[in-house]
C-alpha cells in the first residue's frame, strides 16, 4: 500500500481506513500470522470481535509490528448475549489486546433483536471514559438505530452489515448518511458471484481481478471494507486496490448486479 488508505470520518475527529482486515475464524497462530502480514504489508484497519476468540492473537501482532498503537485503527465488538455487561466485556476486550483503548467499539447483533437503548447509552459512557474512540453498532436496520437516536440524542457512528455488490441498496445507503451513519461491509465475497460477465469486464479493463474490483467498488461508494484472508498472496491482492479507479459507468454496472428489491 504505497498509496495512502483514503477514510471516513467519523465524530469527533476519528479516521477510519475504508479498507481492512477481517479477521472472522483466523485464530490462534494462523490468526496471528495474518494481521502480522497485513500490517507488514500495509494495512493500518483491523477488525476483530470478543466472539472471534482472537484478541490476543490481535493484539500480539500489533505489538511485534513494531507500529506506534495510533498507527492502527482497532475494531472489536460487544457480543449481544453481554449486554448488560458492558464494560466488563470491554476491559477484558482490552486487557486481551494490550491497550487502553479501541478505536470503534460495535454492538455485534442486536441483542434479542431489539435495538436495546440502555446497551447503547454504555457505549456512549464507554466513550466519554476513553475506552473507545468512537462507538457503533453492527447488523442494526435503520429503524434501530432511530430507536437508538431517539433514547439518546446520538446516533452510532458506524454500522458494519454483510455488503457486496448482490446486496447493494441504495435506500439504505441513503438512510445511513441522513443519519450521519459510516456504513462498513463484511464479507464482500460471499455474496458475490465473482464469475459474474460484469465483474470480469470491468476487472479485464483494468488489469485487475474481479475480486479487487468488488472491493474497490466498496470505495468508490465510500463503504468501508474489512476482507478476510489468511493468505498472504491474498491479503497483498486485496491490499492492491488503490492504485486504480472505476468510473461512474463501471460504478453503475456493479449496482446493477444488486439483488435486492424495494
Amino acid at each position: 500500500m504505497s498509496v495512502p488508505t483514503p477514510a471516513a470520518q467519523l465524530p469527533g475527529g476519528v479516521a477510519m481506513p475504508l479498507l481492512g482486515l477481517g479477521t472472522w475464524q483466523l485464530s490462534g497462530e494462523a490468526g496471528y500470522r495474518a494481521v502480522r502480514t497485513a500490517l507488514e504489508t500495509g494495512y493500518r484497519s483491523i477488525d476483530t470481535a470478543t466472539t472471534y476468540g482472537n484478541e490476543a492473537e490481535v493484539g500480539r501482532a500489533l505489538r511485534d509490528s513494531g507500529l506506534a498503537r495510533e498507527e492502527v485503527f482497532v475494531t472489536t465488538k460487544l457480543p449481544p448475549q453481554r449486554a448488560g455487561r458492558e464494560e466488563e466485556t470491554l476491559r477484558a476486550s482490552l486487557d486481551a489486546l494490550g491497550t487502553s483503548f479501541v478505536d470503534l467499539w460495535l454492538v455485534h447483533w442486536p441483542p434479542d433483536g431489539r435495538a436495546r437503548p440502555s446497551t447503547w447509552e454504555r457505549f456512549l459512557a464507554a466513550r466519554e471514559q476513553g475506552l473507545a474512540r468512537a462507538v457503533g453498532v453492527s447488523n442494526y436496520s435503520t429503524a434501530q438505530v432511530d430507536e437508538l437516536v431517539a433514547a439518546t440524542g446520538e446516533a452510532p457512528a458506524v454500522d458494519q452489515v454483510r455488503w457486496g455488490p448482490a446486496l447493494h441498496d441504495p435506500r439504505f445507503l441513503h438512510e445511513c448518511a441522513e443519519r450521519g451513519v459510516v456504513v462498513e461491509g463484511y464479507s464482500p465475497f460471499k455474496s458475490t458471484d465473482l464469475g459474474d460477465p460484469v465483474l470480469a469486464e470491468v476487472a479485464a479493463a483494468h488489469g485487475v481481478t474481479p475480486q479487487q474490483v468488488v472491493l474497490r467498488w466498496h470505495l468508490e461508494h465510500g463503504i468501508v471494507v474489512i476482507p478476510k484472508s489468511a493468505s498472504p498472496e491474498r491479503i497483498a491482492a486485496n491490499a492492491d486496490v488503490l492504485g486504480f479507479s472505476l468510473s461512474a459507468q463501471e460504478v453503475t454496472r456493479v449496482d446493477g448486479l444488486s439483488r435486492v428489491r424495494r
